[in-house]
């Protein structure tokens, strides 16, 4: 696995692949996936990837982090979008 021991990409990878074929908007970085919609289907798409994580593995850790804005989408894109703009000024 890159020659580091350490590395769990392998193990994430199945539950990385439930968020990919959930169709929600998502973007996984080097230590998280984020997965953007309602919060029902997100939670879903969540129980789903940590339930695949249990099939193999005695324990799943989780981080959750939420940022609720009511009747705003593509925030995903949008905020890194911002950041860029700034960037170039």
């Amino acid at each position: 696995m890159g020659g580091d021991s350490d590395s769990v990409g392998a193990a994430v990878a199945p539950a990385v692949r439930v968020v990919l074929e959930s169709g929600l908007p998502n973007e996984t970085t080097s230590m998280f996936t984020t997965v953007e919609g309602e919060w029902d289907e997100v939670m879903a798409v969540v129980k789903r990837a940590t339930d695949v994580l249990l099939k193999e593995f005695p324990r799943a850790s989780l981080v959750l982090k939420a940022d609720i804005r009511p009747a705003r989408s593509g925030q995903l894109r949008a905020k890194v979008e911002t950041v860029e703009h700034y960037l170039t000024e």
